[in-house]
């Protein structure tokens, strides 16, 4: 399918490609690099030339290595804003970047020239598409719990379940699920691979990041968005999408992610998937 423009809040417009084109052109293995302090021990070098999707600050790790990765994400205002020479880099150095519109607004007032290629999409959550009138997270659950491009949690009594979900179809929005790395799973998915591995995926707060400064650990909300948000959102893909055509693996051993919902792995097996096409 063709470009479509999109207006940024009088900030002038950008041409954006659908994701449509791109469902399913993959297959085999991936890595998803998230920005947790695990990423430290990533040998990024030796698996350079199995693809990789970037998120938000992680960029600069590839910035490092000099590696291309085939998609950037950032679906957040305040890291476009904070950060925002990385993700002006981030859209620069990856094959295709996906970005959420107020992201897309905080980098056209600092970098605006990075937005005149041809590799742009929207990152755009379900039941949130501009022209269109949102429905109840209840409503909504309730009225896409057969639609195959989705997978749904849904509750008559608690409004918070009906906002986690996993969408197989990225042309149809995406679950927030509080943290980029669960965005870049149903990207993932919607592109084909069938063998996902998560790099610095430690919902360790405390931890900080592995690019903040020496000493420092700057604040997030992993803490509290974790409880409610983020891990049912990982127990309902362990749940209702992985299986033996949508492996996921975790390559963080103090990740915070249980290993009965992703297992996590070493180097030595993530060797032996490669190796077992």
């Amino acid at each position: 399918m063709g470009l479509t423009v999109e207006e940024l809040e009088g900030l002038g417009s950008i041409r954006l490609n659908d994701f449509s084109a791109l469902k399913g052109r993959f297959s085999g293995a991936l890595f998803i690099i998230a920005s947790g302090p695990s990423v430290n021990q990533f040998p990024m070098q030796w698996y350079r030339n199995v693809p990789m999707i970037a998120v938000n600050g992680s960029i600069m790790r590839f910035v490092e290595e000099g590696v291309k990765p085939l998609f950037y994400l950032c679906d957040d205002k305040g890291v476009a804003a904070r950060k925002g020479l990385a993700v002006a880099t981030g859209i620069r150095l990856s094959a295709n970047a996906a970005l959420s519109r107020s992201a897309f607004n905080e980098v056209a007032k600092h970098s605006p020239e990075v937005l005149s290629g041809e590799n742009l999409y929207l990152l755009e959550r379900v039941n949130r598409a501009v022209g269109h009138a949102a429905m109840t997270d209840r409503r909504f659950a309730w009225s896409v719990r057969n639609n195959p491009d989705f997978a749904v949690e849904w509750s008559l009594f608690r409004q918070k379940p009906n906002r986690i979900g996993f969408s197989r179809n990225m042309a149809n929005g995406y679950f927030n699920g509080r943290t980029i790395a669960y965005a870049a799973l149903q990207v993932a998915y919607h592109l084909g691979f069938d063998k996902v591995f998560l790099v610095g995926v430690d919902m360790t707060p405390e931890a900080g990041q592995f690019y903040d400064p020496k000493g420092e650990i700057v604040p997030s909300r992993l803490g509290d968005d974790y409880e409610e948000y983020i891990f049912p959102s990982f127990a309902l893909m362990a749940r209702k999408i992985v299986s033996s055509k949508f492996a996921v693996y975790n390559l963080s051993k103090n990740s915070r992610i249980p290993d009965d919902l992703i297992p996590k792995i070493n180097y030595e097996q993530v060797d032996r998937l490669l190796a077992a096409k």
